[in-house]
């Protein structure tokens, strides 16, 4: 069975506190953490400062390889592309106040272009080399501009720069159609974080959102096919749980990140 690094996207107890989040991913056994901007931001709004955030993971031992997300970069134009580099910014800054060396970029609905989206990128990761920050490239299964791994992985390669890295997500594979087969095209040193979860039988996959989304085994996925393709291209990162369903934020977080490692460490350890 592959060994990956546990993990915790902290979306997936999304209503939970900042610091509660940190605590509960180190309580229940996972060795990193992906983080929000947005509760980054939350959290400095009412007066917390981020060198206590990254405090408070070092003194947990957690690693933090990415922060999520970079929006609205890919295709936009004009005031509205210059707009969304700015917004990078601030999100690439907060990723370096706690460490995290990458940060998500995710993809606006548009007709894909992968030559348009390799230029985007490439001029994404000159960017992030002013915060030490790198970007990251994934794709949503549910939105038409970038949906699938083959698409995703043309763009990071044909950006020609060498700190392009894609994320992986089972549900989005699931949901866009990809194959586990298509992860084989991916050296492991390109992927900087495969996201964990499961799809549920019901509804059809043409209509699945992330709130559809269920724990590991829970679900239809073969998870252990594409986990060990992975484990195959030599990855040995970050496996992540990543979930947004509404009927796990209702339950006590503790109660969902126990059961969520539980049933993430039977496929990767």
């Amino acid at each position: 069975m592959p060994q990956f690094i546990p993990c915790l996207n902290t979306s997936t107890i999304r209503p939970a506190p900042l610091k509660d989040k940190i605590d509960l991913a180190a309580e229940c056994g996972y060795k990193a953490i992906e983080l929000w901007n947005d509760d980054l931001k939350a959290y400095v709004d009412k007066g917390g400062a981020l060198k206590d955030i990254r405090k408070r993971l070092d003194d947990h031992g957690l690693s933090v390889p990415d922060i999520i997300a970079l929006r609205g970069w890919i295709w936009s134009e004009g005031e509205e592309h210059r707009k969304a580099l700015d917004d990078a910014k601030w999100r690439m800054e907060q990723a370096a106040a706690v460490g995290a060396p990458r940060i998500v970029a995710t993809p606006s609905p548009g007709p894909v272009n992968v030559p348009k989206g390799a230029e985007r990128y490439h001029e994404l990761l000159e960017l992030g080399k002013r915060f030490g920050v790198k970007p990251a490239l994934k794709f949503l299964g549910f939105i038409e501009g970038l949906n699938n791994v083959k698409d995703c992985w043309a763009i990071a390669s044909r950006s020609k720069h060498p700190d392009a890295t894609v994320i992986l997500d089972s549900f989005h594979m699931f949901r866009g159609g990809s194959a586990t087969t298509d992860l084989k095209a991916i050296p492991g040193d390109k992927v900087c974080v495969f996201h964990i979860n499961d799809a549920p039988s019901t509804p059809p996959r043409e209509q699945q959102k992330d709130a559809d989304r269920v724990y590991p085994g829970d679900g239809i996925l073969d998870l252990p096919a594409m986990l060990n393709v992975l484990a195959a291209q030599g990855y040995k990162g970050p496996v992540s749980l990543e979930l947004f369903n509404p009927a796990y934020w209702q339950q006590a977080p503790r109660q969902v990140v126990k059961t969520g490692f539980e049933k993430m460490m039977r496929f990767i350890r």
